[in-house]
């Protein structure tokens, strides 16, 4: 068990300097090819990438399913992969599990206790109790999916509900907002895709303390700066998190350099919005 006891993750990313997160989706076809082949291969993309790059993130954010389909190699990956992160960053790792009773308790413990992530990605659908295995840790935080950053998020998350007729996605983040008042309080956050930053603005105004992660700057065509803007004079943290857009700045034996100069590139990016925005 590596998970250990911490600051609230709340604290701590509050206290950084940087927004950036950082996606690591290790695809082993579409690494660069002077690192190999087969799990080694990908071993070195990941560990690489977070010595270029973590001097520039606030987080890392392993996507679980890109090490499980590797099997039991990709899990033990996976395990390292948050641990190096971890001494550098935040890790949240992006397994969006969602389950009942004493199956979301284990996923709970997998990801916190075994792997020692600070924080996770979660599924609503099944409702709080579902969730609260998650929102149970003082330590550790759970990103829970609210508008999410792909083009089919429309066909349920925009659904009117309840009496008022609000979107699917506004009815979570307010019940989100409601949940995270439960002892111990302060475990739970959101995600938005930065392809909406009009929700995003809706979201942040129905939960104005809860931190945010905004997936899909870069190759879902997400606005930085309109997402920024849209948290201006806000309270509450967010992270930006972006994946190829810097992981696969270059397959050459470069990939590294220049995946340093996109995460630095990002991370200028979101100060300066953030700073004309005041």
């Amino acid at each position: 068990m590596v998970g250990g006891s911490r600051e609230p993750f709340r604290d701590r990313l509050a206290a950084s300097t940087s927004r950036l997160c950082i996606g690591i989706d290790p695809e082993p076809a579409s690494l660069p090819p002077h690192l190999g082949d087969g799990g080694g291969a990908v071993r070195r993309f990941c560990l690489e990438l977070i010595e270029a790059t973590a001097d520039q993130a606030a987080a890392f954010k392993p996507n679980a399913a890109f090490f499980e389909q590797m099997g039991h190699q990709g899990w033990e990956l996976l395990e390292e992969v948050v641990r190096v992160a971890g001494r550098r960053a935040l890790v949240v790792v992006d397994a969006k599990r969602g389950d009942i009773g004493s199956t979301a308790t284990a996923y709970a413990r997998a990801i916190f206790d075994e792997l020692g992530a600070d924080a996770c990605t979660v599924n609503p659908y099944l409702g709080r109790d579902a969730l609260r295995p998650f929102l149970d840790r003082p330590d550790r935080l759970a990103f829970v999916l609210c508008r999410t950053s792909n083009a089919g998020a429309a066909d349920f998350q925009d659904l009117p509900v309840g009496g008022g007729g609000a979107p699917l996605y506004i009815q979570v983040a307010r019940s989100v907002t409601a949940w995270d008042q439960e002892p111990p309080g302060g475990t739970a956050g959101l995600v938005v895709g930065a392809t909406w930053p009009r929700e995003l603005g809706q979201v942040r105004a129905e939960a104005p303390g809860l931190p945010l992660l905004i997936p899909g700057v870069g190759a879902q065509g997400g606005d930085l700066e309109a997402c920024v803007r849209e948290l201006a004079g806000t309270a509450g943290s967010y992270l930006i998190s972006v994946s190829r857009g810097v992981a696969a700045a270059s397959r050459g034996v470069d990939f590294a350099e220049a995946a340093f100069r996109a995460a630095a590139s990002l991370r200028q990016r979101i100060t300066t919005a953030a700073q004309t925005s005041e």
